[in-house]
């Protein structure tokens, strides 16, 4: 399986002030991701995730290295038909309508259809703006603006899509929309490179993830490696009785964290102490390894 994404000893200098400081935004980042796979980036803000998006777009030359897409490289137009993406403030032209915006990007990536129009209504409803196909950008919501970029990411069949924070201002319905429509792109063999701050939605779409904290590439890791890196369960619990061991979060609800090899033991003493089970799952998730790499 070839590369969809490749990074290669990649960094990104900037100067600042007027003494020049250099700052190094990105430093030598390393990656492969393969045609089909779903790639979750994340790190802290400043950490070099928007930075890295722009290299991989061709809107930045790396300082040092090289960064390809599909065999070519980021700088050449050919290798980014077929691309589809969202950048994390997208900055639409007021004066264009939905349908005007993502009829245009059929056109600038040569996607031919029998009926243009019928396709793009169909993204348009898929996102939920149908009704407004035909009203200018100027007097949209922040999360109807987000929902229009990302009918335009998908309208031109992507088989790449790069998102920067895909969910940002979309309210709880929204989210879940185009988490949906994630999901249903991955399954049908896209490939998908994204950021969120929203860790459980990485965790849910992505087949791997990469930790950038400071410029560097700290982790890369799958979430079955994530779970097998730590022996520890987490339970929580409801009840009224204390079980030694276990910790009150808040009146009535526990939790501890302990061993695997203590799971058994452990929730026969809260089924004799008469708790509710709440949740048990693996001590060491993605946001647990994310404030690991953020507080070294």
């Amino acid at each position: 399986m070839s590369d969809a994404i490749r990074l290669e000893s990649v960094s990104k200098r900037f100067t600042r002030g007027w003494r020049r400081e250099t700052v190094v935004a990105v430093d030598a980042v390393s990656l492969s991701i393969s045609e089909g796979e779903v790639f979750g980036f994340v790190g802290p803000n400043g950490a070099g995730k928007s930075t890295t998006i722009k290299l991989l777009t061709g809107l930045l030359a790396p300082s040092s290295g090289s960064v390809w897409l599909s065999g070519k490289p980021a700088s050449d137009p050919s290798g980014r038909k077929g691309l589809g993406y969202v950048p994390e403030n997208p900055s639409l032209s007021e004066h264009l309508s939905p349908m005007e915006i993502l009829t245009m990007a059929l056109r600038l990536h040569e996607v031919k259809l029998p009926n243009e129009r019928a396709h793009c209504l169909n993204w348009l409803e898929r996102f939920d703006i149908a009704a407004v196909a035909s009203n200018p950008i100027r007097g949209f919501s922040k999360g109807m603006v987000q929902r229009t970029a990302l009918a335009q990411a998908m309208v031109i069949k992507p088989h790449l899509l790069i998102l920067d924070e895909p969910l940002s201002g979309l309210d709880p319905i929204g989210r879940k929309d185009v988490v949906d429509i994630l999901a249903e792109y991955r399954q049908q063999g896209g490939t998908l490179f994204l950021t969120s701050h929203v860790l459980h939605d990485v965790e849910r779409l992505a087949d791997r993830f990469g930790l950038i904290h400071k410029g560097r590439l700290r982790a890369v890791s799958s979430p079955s490696q994530l779970v097998s890196a730590d022996d520890s369960v987490m339970i929580r619990t409801q009840g009224a009785d204390v079980i030694a061991g276990m910790t009150q979060e808040v009146p009535g609800r526990w939790f501890v964290e302990i061993p695997r090899s203590q799971l058994w033991a452990m929730l026969g003493q809260i089924e004799s102490a008469g708790h509710e089970l709440v949740e048990v799952k693996p001590a060491l998730s993605l946001e647990a390894a994310f404030l690991r790499v953020v507080r070294e």
